[in-house]
């Protein structure tokens, strides 16, 4: 079933949104050759904490950190570690959800780590351009299935490829609701978006093939043939006539 927002509902949703966003752009300058995956896990823990707000992730199912941090190969749930010290060239995924007044917000970036190969930079460019093209295709009257049809076609008309096993997905106050929202699927497919609704969108491209392997921690994902992969993320609501990026940061306004 999912789930329609109320106004007020709809206000405490922008309200942990905002932390959320706010916590990647705290984050940002932090991200640099030398400093470990633990260090940023830390970090951004303090600073949802003191925000009288819970990171979402932090015992979820088990998972043992307060954000995922996904390095180069790794395509998503990264567990942040002392042992993961960033390199020049490096690329990491951070991906922050936060509880505030019972409701999830949700939002992640690819940073780049110091200097990186154009061919990453690539990457990481069309990924962002991927999220940003789905969120365009939200309005009341779309299909879900639409998001992920016009994800795939920018994705593959550039080379690359979309995983396929792991997706956005409805939030509120939920970490996880209804609808999934699939990015390699067909237009014309899926729920109805309506009013009041609200999901992530957060599609995961490959330099390589599509394909993933869970590692033996049960939440880190990789790519199959070890090429990079790049993510980024928005939670979004469908308004009365398109929609409005709740954990839009402000150097993307």
């Amino acid at each position: 079933m999912i789930s329609i927002k109320s106004r007020r509902e709809i206000e405490l949703m922008r309200q942990t949104c905002k932390l959320a966003k706010s916590t990647l752009e705290f984050i940002g300058p932090y991200v640099k050759p030398g400093v470990s995956t633990e260090e940023l896990n830390q970090l951004c823990h303090d600073y949802i904490i003191s925000h009288d707000a819970y990171p979402s992730p932090l015992d979820y199912h088990g998972f043992p950190k307060s954000i995922c941090t996904s390095l180069n190969e790794v395509i998503c749930h990264g567990i942040p570690s002392k042992k993961d010290i960033l390199k020049d060239g490096d690329i990491l995924n951070i991906d922050v959800t936060t509880y505030l007044n019972k409701f999830h917000g949700d939002t992640n970036k690819t940073f780049l780590v110091g200097n990186v190969s154009d061919e990453v930079k690539k990457l990481v460019d069309i990924t962002y351009k991927c999220m940003w093209e789905g969120i365009k295709v939200v309005k009341p009257g779309n299909r879900i299935g639409d998001i992920g049809a016009r994800i795939a076609e920018l994705a593959h008309g550039e080379g690359y490829t979309v995983v396929e096993e792991y997706c956005g997905h409805g939030i509120g106050r939920e970490f996880h609701e209804e609808p999934q929202v699939v990015h390699n699927a067909k237009a014309g497919t899926g729920p109805v978006m309506k009013p009041g609704m609200t999901f992530t969108i957060e599609p995961m491209i490959n330099l390589g093939s599509r394909h993933c392997l869970l590692l033996d921690d049960d939440w880190t994902v990789i790519t199959k043939d070890k090429k990079w992969s790049a993510q980024f993320e928005h939670t979004i609501l469908v308004t009365d006539d398109g929609y409005d990026v709740l954990t839009l940061r402000d150097e993307e306004k």
